[in-house]
């Protein structure tokens, strides 16, 4: 669908709160510019997607972030997503993020802090939940980290091996996926530094070490990954916001860039999206600058196929705002924005889609 000068992108978004569910857009090559085509409100609080496939066949999946929990899939062939069959629960609370891996949907489960596996079909749907591990711990923040909140989970670079980031244990668990019993196998826990709360993080292109954002307190934790041993190891913390900002900030994405030499990181309360330099030895991370983030409250951050502009989902401005990236300095320039109530993540389709 399209041609050589628009691509595809799909915004998730907080039906609860007035968002229109997964939004379908059309960018533009030339200028970033997106333009609604279409959206499907089947599924409650499609707040992350992800894209996988199916006998060639790109396919949208979404997480129903609610209390009891469920997953969904969507063809996106045409201008408007439709849902491949129903709602899927996940047997945990609150999913917040997912990925697929080896032919299997994966959640992390803030609620009930757990990360639960999901057989994909021949169709492309969701088959019901064939295995829930679940996170145990707490941490020192009394109101956020009573228990475990399971918050992202992502493979490595080398498809060995799975990590799964929690918020309300300070720590990464790396687990390994059984495909043929659907199950995910606890392999190692890093811990990180009491009362960071650990939301996300990203792997350096080279595969050999992954940024950790932190939630509860402003910073970056830096490690070194291992894919040989599947161990992660904390060697460094980097504040990602200036000494003298004012007021709470909770820090929600982090984007390395291809290049490997920066990365981007959206800080809600600020309000602001973070440039922070990685030396050479990809350990050395310091911050640059920060530049407005076009709206309130940046909930996800993501960078386009090309490396050439970022946009930012702005939760309760309710927005989409893309920025141009200066190719020496990698400032973000704001460049536009697409109005989108309540709008919690964009994702970029396969360039056949």
């Amino acid at each position: 669908m399209g041609d050589s000068s628009t691509g595809r992108a799909f915004i998730g978004s907080f039906t609860s709160a007035g968002g229109r569910g997964v939004i379908a857009v059309s960018v533009d090559a030339v200028t970033g510019a997106l333009t609604e085509t279409g959206a499907s409100d089947a599924v409650a609080d499609p707040s992350y997607l992800a894209f996988g496939e199916r006998d060639g066949v790109p396919v949208l999946y979404a997480v129903s972030e609610t209390a009891e929990g469920a997953v969904a899939a969507f063809d996106v062939r045409g201008a408007v997503p439709r849902p491949l069959g129903g709602r899927v629960p996940v047997c945990g609370a609150g999913p917040t993020h997912l990925a697929v891996v080896a032919g299997h949907l994966l959640t992390a489960n803030y609620g009930s802090g757990s990360v639960s596996v999901l057989p994909i079909g021949d169709d492309g749907a969701p088959a019901a939940a064939s295995g829930v591990l679940q996170h145990e711990g707490s941490g020192p923040d009394p109101d956020r980290q009573r228990g475990p909140h399971a918050h992202q989970i992502v493979p490595d670079p080398s498809g060995r091996w799975v990590l799964g980031v929690d918020l309300g244990t300070d720590s990464v668990l790396v687990g390994a996926l059984d495909p043929a019993a659907g199950e995910l196998v606890r392999h190692g826990e890093t811990a990180l530094r009491p009362g960071t709360g650990p939301r996300h993080l990203a792997f350096h292109p080279a595969g050999s070490h992954a940024y950790v954002l932190n939630e509860l307190v402003p910073t970056l934790t830096v490690c070194r990954w291992d894919a040989d041993t599947g161990v992660l190891e904390p060697v460094g913390e980097v504040p990602v916001l200036p000494e003298d900002a004012e007021g709470p900030s909770y820090p929600s994405e982090v984007v390395v860039a291809p290049t490997g030499d920066r990365l981007w990181v959206a800080n809600r309360g600020h309000d602001s999206i973070s440039v922070i330099a990685l030396g050479p030895d990809r350990e050395r991370a310091e911050l640059v600058t920060t530049v407005p983030c076009g709206g309130h409250w940046p909930r996800d951050l993501v960078i386009d196929p090309a490396g050439r502009r970022l946009y930012a989902a702005n939760e309760r401005s309710g927005d989409i705002t893309w920025f141009d990236l200066d190719p020496e300095t990698g400032e973000p320039r704001r460049a536009g924005s697409l109005p989108a109530p309540a709008a919690s993540c964009v994702v970029f389709a396969p360039a056949r889609v």
